[in-house]
């Protein structure tokens, strides 16, 4: 009898494909006899590299190697001799649809996501919102294994061991956490302004934070020309600051990193999901978008959520639309001393 190997497709920005991941690792543990190879961009492999003795990764260059229909049809050629006995389509966009299509063609048992599109309208609409929880991405994820005849039941605490990654493998600044430091984790940015609280605001929960925790280290998450420029003055001004990305090397650095921290604060960002996978509390600040959209990264509290009561909230899924009012109100009009008492919280629970 042939073994059952499950393609899993999921392409995407790293939020979303970290997503995939307590998803996957159950389905692994509470099916040990399968096998499963997640098809995704190279940077989410060590996501899923360690995640379960029957759990493989495959990268794919869309952009190059795979581009186009001539290039899909290359990788199509590829899949199909790893001898796949189903697919699923944890993305469904245009690319995973033509290769859905291909695997259809093929006869192999294929299931795709249900994004639910007509309950994410509803909650965006500009009048006559219905501020309705929707279906988590993760429940999304589960019910396509269901279709495919996995039904999976999430149990799923950290990439690592109850006791967080192994410090030794990160810099020498870093590869130490003395009893009395508390590890506050800031990331600060995310790909659209309707999510990106403003910079000269949370300098100001930082400088509250330094000031409430005198002994603690501010570890600062993200890359890109914003990030450098505020967190190269931010750690110049603040000693307890830390610009993580120009001490550590790789993705799992910052993974191991995140599992030491005490709390995280973050937007509707992949880091908030990064930090959800190291079993770390986060406090999310959320402006145009909305936890009932979905996106609440794995095993958090939405009383650690920030956000403010607006008409026009949330008025995107995905963050990308311009602001309506004009002024993002939903994120510059928190103030600082909101997410410093959510932080205060969470640290009082350690």
């Amino acid at each position: 009898m042939k073994k059952e190997h499950i393609l899993v497709i999921r392409f995407s920005a790293m939020g979303d494909v970290a997503m995939v991941v307590p998803v996957v690792y159950s389905l692994a543990h509470q099916y040990p006899d399968i096998r499963i190879t997640v098809l995704s961009r190279t940077f989410a492999r060590p996501f899923f590299e360690d995640l379960a003795p029957n759990v493989g990764f495959m990268a794919a260059d869309l952009k190059n190697e795979y581009r186009g229909i001539k290039g899909l049809n290359a990788l199509y050629r590829r899949l199909a001799a790893k001898q796949f006995t189903a697919v699923a389509d944890l993305h469904s966009v245009l690319r995973s649809e033509y290769l859905r299509m291909r695997f259809k063609l093929g006869h192999y048992r294929v299931a795709h996501i249900n994004k639910h599109r007509k309950g994410r309208r509803r909650i965006t609409s500009a009048s006559n919102k219905e501020l309705v929880q929707q279906p988590t991405s993760f429940q999304n994820y589960i019910d396509v294994f269901a279709k495919l005849g996995y039904p999976v039941e999430i149990q799923f605490k950290s990439i690592f061991p109850e006791e967080g990654g192994n410090l030794n493998m990160l810099p020498k600044e870093l590869c130490v956490k003395k009893n009395y430091e508390q590890w506050i984790g800031i990331a600060p940015f995310a790909a659209h302004e309707g999510k990106t609280y403003p910079p000269r605001l949370m300098h100001q929960v930082i400088e509250q934070l330094i000031a409430k925790y005198p002994k603690a280290r501010i570890l600062l998450f993200g890359r890109g020309e914003q990030e450098d420029q505020c967190f190269t003055e931010w750690c110049e001004q603040h000693p307890a600051c830390v610009y993580v990305c120009k001490l550590v090397e790789s993705l799992h650095q910052e993974l191991i990193l995140m599992s030491h921290l005490d709390v995280m604060v973050s937007m509707d960002s992949s880091n908030m999901h990064m930090a959800s996978l190291t079993g770390t509390p986060v406090v999310s600040v959320w402006g145009a978008t909305h936890p009932y959209a979905g996106f609440m990264g794995w095993g958090q509290s939405e009383e650690n959520a920030v956000q403010i009561p607006l008409d026009c909230r949330p008025c995107s899924i995905y963050g990308q639309k311009p602001c309506l009012r004009g002024d993002y109100a939903c994120m510059r009009n928190i103030a600082p001393e909101v997410i410093v008492e959510k932080v205060e919280k969470v640290l009082a629970t350690i």
